[in-house]
């Protein structure tokens, strides 16, 4: 609880610096507020409250921090001190959003002035977590099924598993998946799924579900630390002809993801126009009731009680049919998946679970993942915690051991709940050799489909370039690091590659390539560079360039990692952290090629065995070999 204060007061201090004393277009550079926007229209919401929506009319290209359920503030720039309206964040697409306003009527200074959202620090989230913290606290001392489950998460107890149970045989799965798909159905309280990269965790988990639904014990909740996630399970169950709701709004507002949310499901309820018409008489009735003045008599004073009196009593109506059919959409589903934060959400937060599948569990806030556990008979774990590890703003409290997951814990305190997926369909042997021996034992295995796949005869799967004594130093930027002369290195061997591959490969079969950096700056220099080479400029649709960590569960055909660090003191910075490296190498498929200085880069044991590895393979080169091509 502590240490999710001190997290607290750091977003909040860093939210602070963002946004005081900051003008309404410095906030939207940020991605905090909408500015200028455009009321769309009006509707009554729940609680006789106004839903109003609005469209934001320009800087469409700039990505913004809102999300479903946020916290917000409607603002005139006539008068932003005092022209304030708080409200919620009820459906939200890249231009368009709903806010649920606290209030039953637009105030006069809405007319007033250009109009904009402001995003407001997110409290709500950890007042959840600390709830749910404490209500966990509460239930370890009980005897009650959720205390047992408490405490065997929490070590003081061991998870049970059915001895006499039926295996089930899923077609086209590896050994280690079929025993993953398995240990799940068999066990009490918890299983857990360690899923390196590319070796099919998300399928695991989607047929384990599809058997535990066949099972009929009780409801099931999935839920991920990220939005992205819970859309790419959410859409993988609907395929194979699961029931799925949505809570919360998707990441991908496409038409695919929409038709799974609660709204969408509610809507094609045949109920629902009941709704509409209540809200539309509602609506009319309190129209009728503003249009007295404020000196009005008695007799009008009584009749806009009575129309008022009247709205609300509709709203009571249009409140209960709306949970009548919130509550046969839930019932019926086979799935209902959200965020962590968002099993919270008031439609679901009073049901209980026989099982909630946590997914990308590694990267999951232990304190978040309380809030969905707290509301289930049994946990699956699945992810990688030797992958990204949760993001915390407050290096203090990273370092006290609020980056330690849950799901580290119970693989330490557990492994007889623990199946580690060994066999990888992604990487050629090459690229999977180094981060095997690194973080999980020597254990991964390539697959038969991928082991030997480069994208030419002759091609080097993997290469190293030093750029050791080429006078390549960064610079430092702000809070970021580049390095411009590795950066055109980088583009010139790509370019180089490049070409080659364009002898060999249409336009439309072209290899998809990923250049990434740990650094932001590094990344706007690179982007920044891409105009000066024609060629790369041409095939820039098949270029992703990107830091790491937006590359996380994704892949490519080709990886290109600048280092970006190169300085006499022999500071590394942030590539301490080699988990993020585990990333980077592990989403190159037939190609991974790693530039950087050695001598920098050597103070770790990671790249100097790393530098090593790729001397044994015979692919180490030093960027003097490029120089004069």
């Amino acid at each position: 609880m502590a240490l999710l204060k001190v997290e607290r007061e750091e977003d909040l201090t860093l939210y602070q610096n963002l946004t005081e004393k900051t003008s309404a277009a410095e906030r939207r550079e940020n991605g905090v507020c909408w500015f200028p926007i455009a009321i769309r229209g009006t509707e009554i919401g729940r609680g006789d409250y106004i839903t109003l929506e609005v469209e934001r009319t320009s800087n469409l290209d700039i990505s913004t921090q809102f999300r479903s359920g946020s916290s917000v503030q409607l603002f005139s720039n006539h008068d932003p001190k005092h022209d304030r309206l708080e409200g919620t964040v009820a459906y939200l697409t890249s231009t368009r959003m709903k806010v649920n306003l606290l209030t039953d009527e637009l105030p006069d200074w809405s007319r007033n002035g250009k109009l904009g959202i402001d995003l407001l620090f997110d409290n709500n989230s950890y007042v959840e977590m600390e709830n749910a913290l404490k209500d966990a606290d509460k239930l370890r001392e009980s005897e009650v099924i959720g205390g047992r489950l408490i405490n065997i998460l929490t070590g003081k107890d061991k998870p049970t598993f059915k001895v006499d149970k039926d295996l089930i045989t899923v077609p086209k799965v590896n050994p280690q998946q079929q025993l993953a798909v398995n240990k799940i159905l068999a066990a009490n309280e918890l299983a857990i799924v360690h899923g390196p990269p590319g070796t099919g965790k998300t399928t695991t988990l989607i047929e384990a579900i599809k058997a535990l639904t066949q099972q009929q014990r009780g409801k099931i909740l999935v839920v991920a630390p990220s939005n992205t996630a819970v859309d790419l399970l959410s859409e993988k169950m609907s395929e194979i002809g699961l029931d799925v709701v949505r809570i919360g709004n998707p990441a991908r507002v496409s038409a695919k993801m929409l038709r799974l949310t609660l709204d969408n499901k509610m809507a094609e309820h045949h109920n629902h126009k009941d709704i509409k018409a209540l809200k539309k008489q509602a609506g009319e009735l309190k129209n009728m009731a503003h249009k007295y003045k404020r000196n009005f008599g008695k007799s009008e004073q009584e009749q806009r009680k009575a129309l008022f009196a009247e709205a609300h009593r509709i709203m009571k109506d249009v409140e209960k049919t709306e949970q009548y059919i919130i509550d046969q959409v839930l019932a019926s589903a086979d799935v209902i998946t959200a965020t962590l934060v968002g099993a919270s959400h008031y439609t679901i937060r009073d049901l209980q679970f026989h099982t909630v599948v946590i997914d990308e569990a590694g990267q999951g806030l232990e304190p978040a993942c309380w809030i969905p556990i707290l509301r289930a008979e049994k946990v699956v774990f699945a992810g990688d915690h030797c992958q990204l590890p949760p993001t915390i703003k407050s290096l203090s409290a990273a370092k006290s051991g609020l980056s330690t997951t849950l799901f580290e814990k119970c693989i330490v305190a557990h492994p007889v709940a623990v199946v580690l997926l060994q066999e990888q369909y992604r990487m050629h042997e090459d690229i999977m050799g180094y981060p095997s021996q690194v973080f999980y034992g020597n254990k991964l295995l390539a697959s038969a489909s991928v082991n030997h796949k480069v994208l030419f005869i002759g091609d080097e799967p993997l290469e190293f370039i030093d750029t050791a004594g080429c006078g390549f130093n960064e610079r430092l930027e702000g809070t970021s690091v580049s390095n411009p002369e590795e950066a055109t290195f980088v583009l010139k061997h790509l370019s180089l590659y490049v070409d080659k591959l364009t002898k060999l490969y249409t336009m439309e079969n072209f290899p998809t390539i990923g250049v990434v950096s740990p650094y932001q700056q590094q990344i706007k220099t690179l982007k920044e560079l891409i105009p000066s080479s024609p060629l790369l400029a041409e095939h820039m649709q098949k270029i992703t360039i990107n830091t790491i960590d937006s590359f996380q569960g994704q892949e490519r055909d080709v990886i290109y990692i600048s280092l970006t660090r190169s300085n006499a003191e022999r500071n590394i910075g942030f590539l301490a952290d080699i988990r993020r490296m585990n990333v980077a190498m592990t989403r190159a498929k037939k190609k991974l090629v790693v530039i950087g200085d050695s001598v920098t880069l050597s103070r770790l044991p990671f790249y100097s065995n790393f530098i090593s590895y790729a001397d044994e393979k015979q692919t180490y080169h030093s960027a003097w070999e490029f120089v004069d091509e």
